[in-house]
């Protein structure tokens, strides 16, 4: 067991370099904002942690007082208000090291995607960023990660090498697959349920340039582009990585014209191979309907948001996912009924369908606690919910589509945007019964207190 246990005297929050801030205190809202505005926090008190030290005092504190823990670096992946306890924001933890020799990254808490492809880019490197270089790069990554290369390189967590991790007795630890390996298993894929990670050490692999952008008809021509994409998925290679959506955007400046207040139907891709192949490999969606905006282009890796054009500003969001078996034309009307130009009603801004498979479905070189590898396409929900009014027709809506598609489903999610978690059984939806029964032994060995109780967390065993 590798650990660094502090001092007594660092239970005293005045050992806290960055800024401990309670209710009223000014900055006190600016700390604890984050990037989804549906989930206000209001904490009893927030840290503005500055490193591993900050971490570490603030979890002993809590250690020794009993308050509950949570954690939040850019705010993407909050689904549900944190009303009291201790909230540790790593948003100053931004910093990121890439040893080009080794091709890895070190990154800490703080840092997003874009600053880990803003550091690898001039190595000739990349990391696996998902569709919005905005995100939390270890948050987005103890979840699993699903990448937009992701069929041709796998999960975010197939790359990491190792972590360090703040458990809740107050301990530094480091941690791979050697060294405390069911420590190291249950951060990649079990989310914050066993600690605060403060840096994780990444692969990165050399790409610099990609085949991505989107082919967009209108919505009408949703059910023609939805079938001629489903055939094309099951032929294509691996290094082609694609989803299909039903837009409904909304007229806001965060939406680029001529997008902006439409409702479209949506491939978005992004191929790794020769572009004059991943060219040739479009032809059948682009003569699957009428093509209204096409952006595909040979971009720079570290333009990967061109791809699905994910809002940049904070939003009030409510999403959702299900992991699908399959998807037979039975499937496709289940969904087109729900969220198709059938129901011009429906409030969902997004409803996206990923392909799965390729790298995806290998199993890993390390043992995980990720479950998706079984599934062949992954549906996905968006919605924007600014009042209670909107709130009640997008449960309404993402309910009804939940319930069409659960046919054709595995039964599953993935923790990073199951959405607001639920009861128990609703929380193991995101894994599978043997992974969620040893990730609770897992939390029983380093939070038997259950410190660790907000976000999408389980219950030690």
């Amino acid at each position: 067991m590798t650990a660094t246990h502090p001092t007594p005297d660092l239970f005293a929050l005045s050992e806290i370099r960055g800024p401990v801030l309670r209710p009223g205190d000014p900055g006190y809202a600016e700390e604890v904002a984050g990037f989804n505005v549906a989930a206000l926090h209001t904490p009893d008190l927030v840290v503005g942690a500055t490193g591993a030290d900050d971490v570490v005092a603030a979890m002993r504190w809590a250690a020794a007082t009993g308050t509950p823990v949570a954690v939040q670096s850019t705010g993407h992946g909050a689904n549900f208000p944190i009303d009291s306890g201790l909230l540790i924001s790593t948003a100053r933890m931004t910093d990121v090291t890439v040893d080009p020799a080794a091709r890895t990254a070190t990154v800490s808490a703080g840092a997003k995607w874009r600053h880990v492809l803003d550091a690898a880019a001039p190595h000739g490197l990349a990391a696996l960023s998902g569709t919005s270089t905005d995100a939390g790069a270890v948050g987005y990554t103890v979840g699993g990660g699903l990448p937009v290369l992701g069929r041709a390189y796998g999960y975010a967590t197939d790359l990491t090498r190792s972590f360090r991790v703040v458990t809740p007795d107050g301990a530094l630890r480091a941690t791979d697959a050697d060294t405390e390996p069911e420590l190291f298993w249950a951060l990649r894929g079990g989310k914050g349920n066993v600690g605060v990670v403060t840096d994780m050490t990444c692969d990165l692999f050399p790409l610099t340039r990609v085949l991505g952008g989107a082919v967009h008809t209108p919505g009408e021509n949703a059910e023609a582009l939805m079938t001629a994409w489903l055939d094309w998925t099951r032929r294509i290679p691996d290094e082609m990585c694609s989803a299909f959506a039903v837009l409904r955007l909304p007229p806001i400046p965060q939406i680029p014209e001529p997008l902006r207040g439409g409702f479209w139907a949506r491939v978005a891709l992004a191929w790794t191979g020769d572009p004059t192949e991943g060219e040739s490999l479009l032809t059948p969606i682009r003569a699957a309907a009428p093509v209204a905006v096409d952006t595909v282009e040979v971009m720079d890796y570290t333009a990967l948001d061109r791809i699905y054009m994910e809002p940049q500003d904070p939003l009030p969001a409510r999403e959702s996912c299900a992991l699908l078996a399959d998807l037979p034309p039975e499937a496709v009307r289940a969904f087109l009924h729900e969220v198709g130009p059938e129901n011009p009603d429906c409030p969902l801004v997004v409803a996206e369908i990923r392909h799965m498979g390729g790298a995806l479905s290998r199993p890993p070189r390390v043992e995980d606690a990720i479950c998706a590898r079984d599934s062949a396409y992954f549906l996905e929900t968006v919605a924007i919910v600014p009042s209670p009014p909107e709130a009640e027709a997008v449960e309404r809506a993402t309910r009804s589509l939940h319930e069409a598609m659960a046919p054709y489903g595995t039964g599953h999610t993935m923790v990073n945007i199951h959405g607001a978690p639920g009861d128990e059984t609703d929380r193991a939806r995101a894994w599978t019964p043997a992974h969620y029964a040893r990730l609770r032994h897992a939390k029983s060995a380093y939070d038997p207190a259950d410190l660790l109780r907000f976000g999408h967390v389980v219950t030690p065993a």
